[in-house]
């Protein structure tokens, strides 16, 4: 689907002009940045007119191994980077950094270049050659053109950019300009350093916290020069543009997690970015929709009768989600399955059946046999994951990847949210290839699913009366969550949200389902959070309100999740969560959010390790 690309919004980057010795600098500031989560890194500084590097897959002593034995001169310009690898496999060719032909330009660099394919098209059309399967390769040949031409690095990097579609920093070294690291900025974070006779460039203020906490926060489309005794912004037509400075306050610890307590919380205000950057890149040059690694052909999915989800825990209810939306959008039969049952149970498979394993690690035992199973019996094969070059892709016929970058918290925030993106995508395709929706109405979904990041931020503005919320439920026993049609996923999600990090009673229900035995678990003041469908599906949502009536007459002490302007839930909720309006089938996007920062704060309330809580881990390798 026009080459492979590799996606690192979450990646480490550091720079650094100065007197100390640059490779020292640009390590010490990886190994900061090492909460990231990565796979490769390297480092290149300059040197005598030239470019050295040195970089290796795997965690960041592999590279120190090599610098003890080979250390690179002492320099004092340098840039290094860490890789978290989504499509390239994280081998020591693809790390960064990665150099220009004529090895005088190197290059290190986050996010992801859409026209990438049609840049390498031309610069191989003049015998240039790649080492790499990364997109950041093409930067390196088309900065290195420029100052070959005669322009300096600052002027390139402007050039440069002007020609790049996507969202991506930049960080480059000139090996003919050793007093100068020059960086670009567009929809991926960097943050300027700013000492006595050097300054430095981190993708956070961690990067250089240890060494200065005097910053600069770069815009949207700037470019920064960075010599020993100055930094000059401009955006990348030239113009002077201004930036914002700020003290940095934080220790290192917090500076790690944007100055929350938590990585999971920090995790969850990153959704709105995870959302994005898992919508990036999805079209072609046709417009069509188009996925990470679909090996198989069209021919093969329009003769699909049967999709089979199989998941474990969140990425379970993710599939759970994905259900409504395919069956909807594709009229084609889905069944959702447990993968630590699927194969027990003797599925009927046969070369007709899609079967979608939906796994954050891509090492999860349980999906890991469940998809064997299913190859077994020639079933196809797709892996939705946020881990490139894990089994689970690896042994699959097609990949959705979700860009999430790493979760370092062991609940699952932005993973939840990146796979039901992953699987709307998944839904959207199909219906493409099998023509069950027209072009126009898939365009207008995904431009539905375009303003969600926004209407995510929304909901997020709201955190400290969620806060409150959690405050006033400390003393809860236990928590019921309830929801109907691709609300009750969340509700399932929310319990179990709540169930790992604040080790309470709860459960999720089908509304619909209380009278039939769940009601007899209410009593007077329990709480019951209730995700209340939008407006627009008036059969379910007044159902809705015919359930939280049952629970509130009671005794419970409801908590309803309902959109803007919805007036009819208001003498129902004793306390109201408001929600943007979104189509239905969306609504999970912005639900969970609420449901998350509930159990991340009374977890904390409680004195519990949010980020790492009892019992758990963050990839279940054995069944």
């Amino acid at each position: 689907m026009g080459g492979t690309v590799e996606f690192c919004a979450m990646c480490g980057i550091v720079g650094y002009v100065g007197p100390q010795r640059a490779q020292d600098v640009v390590i010490d500031g990886l190994r900061r940045l090492e909460y990231r989560g990565y796979d490769s890194a390297g480092v290149a500084v300059v040197h005598d007119d030239a470019l050295w590097m040195a970089k290796r897959a795997g965690k960041l002593e592999n590279l120190e191994k090599v610098l003890a034995e080979e250390p690179l001169p002492a320099a004092g310009v340098g840039i290094g980077h860490t890789r978290w690898a989504t499509h390239g496999p994280p081998n020591d060719a693809n790390a960064h950094p990665h150099a220009g032909e004529a090895r005088r330009v190197a290059v290190v660099h986050n996010g992801i270049i859409e026209n990438f394919a049609e840049l390498r098209d031309r610069i191989e059309a003049d015998d240039h050659a790649f080492l790499s399967d990364t997109d950041t390769e093409i930067a390196a040949h088309l900065i290195e053109l420029q100052v070959q031409s005669g322009v300096d690095l600052t002027e390139a990097m402007r050039r440069v950019c002007q020609q790049l579609d996507g969202a991506f920093t930049l960080v480059a070294v000139d090996a003919h300009d050793p007093e100068r690291v020059v960086a670009a900025r567009r929809n991926s974070p960097l943050v300027v350093g700013l000492g006595e006779g050097e300054n430095f460039l981190g993708s956070d203020v961690a990067a250089f916290i240890e060494h200065t906490r005097e910053a600069l926060e770069l815009g949207q489309d700037q470019i920064v020069t960075l010599t020993r005794d100055a930094v000059q912004v401009t955006d990348f037509w030239g113009r002077a543009a201004e930036v914002t400075r700020f003290h940095v306050d934080w220790d290192l610890s917090a500076a790690e997690k944007d100055g929350h307590d938590w990585f999971m919380r920090k995790e969850i205000f990153e959704q709105p970015r995870a959302v994005a950057d898992s919508l990036i890149g999805r079209r072609g040059a046709d417009g069509l929709l188009q996925l990470d690694e679909m090996r198989l052909a069209d021919e093969e999915i329009r003769e699909l009768d049967k999709i089979i989800i199989i998941a474990c825990g969140t990425s379970f209810y993710a599939g759970m989600v994905a259900k409504y939306a395919i069956e909807h959008w594709t009229r084609t039969p889905v069944e959702v399955e447990l993968a630590s049952e699927f194969r027990y149970r003797d599925p009927i498979l046969d070369s007709t059946t899609l079967v979608v394993a939906i796994s954050q690690s891509g090492e999860t035992a349980d999906t890991l046999q469940a998809i064997r199973h299913a190859r077994e019996q020639r079933a196809r094969v797709l892996a939705i994951c946020n881990t490139n070059g894990s089994s689970i892709p690896r042994e699959s016929d097609a990949v959705i990847y979700t860009h999430a970058g790493p979760e370092i918290g062991v609940a699952s925030t932005k993973g939840f949210l990146t796979q039901l993106v992953a699987c709307y995508l998944l839904a959207l395709y199909v219906a493409q290839v099998k023509g069950t929706r027209y072009g126009d109405e898939i365009d207008e979904i995904v431009a539905q699913l375009e303003a969600i990041p926004s209407q995510i931020e929304s909901v997020l503005e709201q955190a400290e009366s969620i806060y409150g919320l959690a405050r006033d439920h400390v003393g809860a026993r236990s928590v019921l969550f309830l929801g109907r049609h691709a609300g009750y996923p969340v509700a399932l999600e929310g319990a179990l949200k709540l169930k790992e990090l604040a080790y309470l009673h709860a459960e999720g229900f089908a509304a619909g389902e209380l009278k039939h035995g769940p009601i007899a678990l209410v009593e007077q003041g329990l709480p019951v959070l209730c995700v209340v469908p939008p407006r627009g599906r008036d059969q379910l949502h007044g159902k809705m309100i015919s359930g939280i009536q049952e629970v509130r007459a009671r005794g419970a002490r409801t908590i309803c999740l309902a959109e803007e302007g919805d007036a009819a839930i208001e003498p129902y909720a004793d306390e109201l969560i408001r929600l943007p309006k979104v189509p239905v089938l969306l609504q999970p996007l912005v639900a969970i959010i609420p449901l998350q920062l509930f159990a991340c704060e009374l977890a904390t309330l409680l004195g519990h390790d949010v980020d790492q809580p009892r019992n758990l881990a963050k990839s279940v390798t054995v069944e």
